[in-house]
């Protein structure tokens, strides 16, 4: 199981002994980890509706006020316990804009995919973009690259995000995009390029 740094772990002692301000910063900690599978788990039709940092405010907010409730004591376990918060919170608002009838079989359906698909996105970044040094660090790595993808420009995020995300031909992200498929290669490898220099700037040997 993944070990977490000192410093997480001290902040998860102290929200589990009820400090506010320690749990609100564990938390935030995972705010671009919520945001990355957000963006990955909406369908193209709500995305155009539904913006995916508004929906992790949710998450968080109920996060905070339900960490009682939290058993585990790996930053794993924690990142688990976050990711079915935020798909059960997609799935209530996927199923508000769709407007279909109450179903309780149907809703466990549909977060059991999302929990899938959640679980597979969360790989396929991993392992699109890890590095030797990126697999030698404690912390979870999805949580790591999604702090790094935010401090890139919003289109090198797009295209990382539909290329090992929703691992999407180049063809498809040239029409999302509204680009020709070798403007968005030349995209991607800038992008790549960009995201590496972050992640060694933040966590080089």
């Amino acid at each position: 199981m993944t070990r977490i740094s000192e410093a997480l772990e001290q902040l998860l002692v102290e929200a589990r002994v009820g400090n506010a301000a320690a749990r609100g910063r564990l938390l935030d900690l995972y705010r671009n980890y919520l945001r990355l599978l957000a963006q990955a788990l909406l369908g193209r039709t709500l995305r155009l509706r539904l913006d995916p940092s508004d929906l992790v405010q949710e998450p968080l907010m109920e996060a905070d006020r339900d960490f009682g409730r939290f058993a585990g004591a790996s930053e794993t376990e924690l990142v688990a316990w976050l990711r079915r918060i935020l798909v059960r919170n997609l799935a209530d608002q996927s199923r508000r804009h769709r407007a279909e009838r109450r179903d309780v079989r149907r809703q466990e359906s549909l977060e059991d995919l999302l929990e899938r698909n959640g679980k597979e996105a969360e790989n396929a970044l991993v392992a699109g973009l890890s590095t030797p040094s990126a697999r030698a660090v404690r912390r979870e790595q999805a949580v790591l690259l999604a702090d790094a993808l935010a401090q890139l420009p919003d289109d090198y995020r797009e295209v990382i995000v539909l290329r090992h995300v929703e691992r999407l031909s180049f063809k498809e992200v040239a029409d999302r995009l509204d680009r020709s498929p070798g403007a968005v290669r030349m995209l991607w490898l800038r992008a790549l390029e960009k995201l590496h220099a972050v992640w060694e700037d933040r966590h080089g040997d």
